[in-house]
């Protein structure tokens, strides 16, 4: 599917290398989710761009994975071993899951 100039594609049972490349390819735009997962609307994405202020100084954050919860919080996330070794991961967009409320800049 071709909008607003970009290719918004979802992959389905794809292995987690492959999710965190699919990931990798446009941070802001493109999210991961596994099949197995209970929750609905939970996502994992990539922080890229994420600084903090400690102490007063603005601090660049390190490249991470964040999940947005079930109740619509979002946390910094570490797969397990499961995930990492499932084979259910599926690739999608926030454009293409428009109605998950996330800012673009986290």
């Amino acid at each position: 599917l071709r909008r607003g100039g970009r290719i918004n594609m979802i992959l389905e049972n794809i292995d987690f290398g492959m999710a965190v490349s699919f990931l990798e390819r446009d941070p802001e735009e493109n999210i991961v989710y596994r099949k197995g997962w209970n929750g609905k609307g939970m996502f994992v994405k990539i922080c890229a761009d994420t600084q903090v202020v400690i102490g007063g100084e603005t601090k660049k954050l390190e490249k991470h994975f964040i999940i947005k919860n079930v109740n619509g919080t979002v946390s910094t996330w570490v797969p397990s071993v499961n995930d990492c070794l499932m084979r259910d991961w599926i690739g999608s967009t926030l454009t293409e899951n428009k109605n998950t409320v996330i800012p673009r800049n986290i």
